[in-house]
């Protein structure tokens, strides 16, 4: 019963979000824009508090289980101790709270995108492989692509830096667009399958 009341309020809250979208109505117009700025930050809060929990319930069973239990243990206390120095001495240039964000949160930022850097390079050396013509085409754009935005631009001939420019503003941009496009259709479908009720998995069930 609970599962069908949920789908009900699913179908009910769906349909009508999908009308006042796409109506011109004033009232309707002035309802979606009160709902995708007032209310969206209402959701957007209870996700994060949804994500809150999963990641302490998730990091408590690997510390019970004895999985990386230091740094699960140093995440949970990271993940306590941010919104008690907030709460306590606010968020101001020289609170504790930024103090850990500067100089403890920005610096691990840091060494993380650091080390993907290597990691990215290491992909694109074994994906830019000239093997075939699409792998050939592929590194000639991203050579293109690299010397036109590195400092190398000013001593590179002019022709490369158009011909970088031609290939970010028509080949690169038809792919992505054609990728946006299939996302946009794929998030219709899915949320089509949702809101009739064909798409139950996240009742928790598939029946």
């Amino acid at each position: 019963m609970g599962r069908r009341i949920a789908q009900i309020i699913c179908f009910a809250f769906g349909a009508l979000l999908f009308a006042l979208y796409f109506s011109q109505h004033p009232t309707a117009r002035s309802l979606n824009t009160a709902v995708m700025i007032d209310y969206w930050q209402i959701i957007f809060a209870i996700t994060l508090l949804v994500g809150v929990i999963s990641f302490v319930r998730i990091n408590l069973s690997n510390i019970r289980r004895g999985d990386n239990r230091p740094y699960r243990i140093i995440s949970l206390v990271g993940l306590a101790v941010m919104p008690i120095l907030a709460i306590i001495w606010g968020i101001k240039g020289n609170s504790p709270f930024m103090w850990m964000f500067e100089y403890v949160q920005v610096p691990m930022q840091s060494t993380v995108f650091a080390l993907l850097a290597f990691f990215v390079a290491s992909a694109s050396f074994r994906g830019f492989r000239a093997r075939s013509a699409p792998a050939a085409v592929l590194l000639t754009a991203a050579l293109l692509t690299l010397t036109s935005r590195s400092s190398l631009e000013g001593i590179v001939p002019q022709f490369i830096t158009e011909a970088a420019d031609w290939v970010r503003g028509n080949p690169s941009m038809a792919a992505r667009r054609a990728i946006l496009i299939g996302i946009g259709l794929g998030s219709l479908t899915t949320s089509l399958r949702v809101i009739l009720g064909i798409e139950r998995t996240w009742l928790g069930s598939d029946k």
